[in-house]
């Protein structure tokens, strides 16, 4: 048996997502469980290695879990032959530079979303990923959660019929941090620093959307800024300056309608902290992080409109949830897996960069839509 080593360069895992999910919970956990198995016997193994502006930050880290390697110096790192794969968690207006750098010398790249902060700048990068022929792939997490797997079975299996809308709801209470620290960063909240619901989450919905019903053909957005004032992680009041809740609805092809609401203003009162809706001409279906709902036309209950009497039906009892029947791993760790793998195989990665411009291009459409109050159509023929 052979085993294939591959060396990355982890830029950006000392923030909460890269840390816990790309470092902590998928590139340590493949490392610590031997690899990943590969067709002929052989088998994938990873070799991160730790980059940033913080230097104690990344010494502490490295030695908490025996990593060899940490470096503040991208430039020489990308100029080993040894690195093979370049990742990015960084902030928003960090990513697009290092990327860049990444591309032209030749790195395979595997990132966070936004890929960058606007199209023309995603496209450079698209562009770039072109000329030096490396796999590139952009985390879609979302499409591997266990609710959106299960909800991706019940679509393939033409259980809905006809898909008539979907129904998405997303958020919960970020708190300004005043009385109780925010569970966000601040520059989430700072326009000038890349933050923003629009640019966060739309990206989400694009591929989402994309992905599970059809790609966007239009979007109708308001972008909002619910909380106008804010206290960082030192306690310091400061203007939030980007939208804090959005919402849109999308026109999808096969004349389905998306309408997703996204908030960090709003209190939870679902069982997860997102949902979807999927209604059908067969059937319908409720999909969150971990679970999802389904009931058929046979078993859709027949409700009857009475303001004067109190409704006595359990509607939620109704629905029947849909089994495991497989099991669901981290969704950020599986898709590094799937990405390393088609690293290894020299094919292209389904999720690329292409992918993650489209998603920069509903953004543009969302806040054109949001500033000019209008239905704003999408590119024909997107991201290449």
């Amino acid at each position: 048996m052979t085993t294939h080593t591959y060396r990355i360069l982890m830029n950006g895992v000392t923030g909460r997502m890269g840390y816990r999910q790309h470092l902590l919970r998928s590139i340590l956990a493949i490392r610590d469980e031997g690899g990943i198995a590969v067709d002929d016997g052989n088998r994938i193994q990873v070799e991160p290695v730790l980059v940033g502006r913080n230097a104690d930050k990344l010494a502490r880290l490295a030695e908490q879990h025996g990593i060899a390697e940490w470096s503040t110096d991208l430039d020489t790192l990308l100029a080993e032959d040894a690195a093979q794969i370049y990742f990015d968690a960084q902030v928003t207006s960090e990513r697009k530079k290092a990327i860049l750098k990444a591309a032209v010398a030749g790195k395979h790249i595997y990132t966070e979303k936004p890929v960058a902060a606007t199209v023309d700048e995603g496209m450079e990068l698209v562009r770039a990923a072109e000329a030096s022929g490396i796999v590139n792939g952009v985390v879609h997490d979302k499409l591997y959660l266990p609710g959106l797997q299960k909800l991706k079975r019940v679509i393939d299996s033409g259980f809905f019929g006809r898909i008539l809308s979907v129904r998405g709801e997303f958020g919960y209470w970020v708190f300004e941090g005043d009385h109780t620290p925010a569970q966000r960063p601040s520059w989430n909240y700072r326009a000038e620093d890349g933050g923003g619901m629009v640019l966060d989450m739309f990206c989400h919905w694009n591929y989402v959307l994309e992905n599970l019903f059809g790609k966007v053909r239009a979007v109708t957005a308001k972008a909002v800024t619910h909380i106008p004032e804010r206290w960082d992680e030192h306690g310091k009041r400061y203007d939030a300056t980007a939208d804090d809740a959005a919402y849109a609805i999308f026109e999808l092809d096969g004349d389905v309608i998306a309408q997703v609401n996204s908030s960090w203003a709003v209190r939870v009162e679902r069982k997860e902290l997102v949902e979807f809706q999927v209604d059908g001409t067969h059937g319908s279906a409720v999909a969150g992080l971990f679970g999802c709902r389904v009931q058929p036309r046979v078993r859709t209950p027949k409700p009857v409109w009475n303001p004067d009497l109190p409704t006595t039906e359990d509607f939620r009892a109704q629905w029947d949830e849909v089994p495991d029947n497989q099991t669901f791993g981290n969704g950020f760790r599986a898709q590094w897996e799937q990405f390393l793998l088609d690293v290894h195989h020299g094919r292209p990665h389904p999720y690329d960069l292409a992918a993650g411009v489209r998603g920069l291009q509903l953004v543009d459409a969302g806040l054109t839509s949001s500033a000019e109050g209008r239905t704003v159509t999408m590119p024909e023929g997107g991201a290449a």
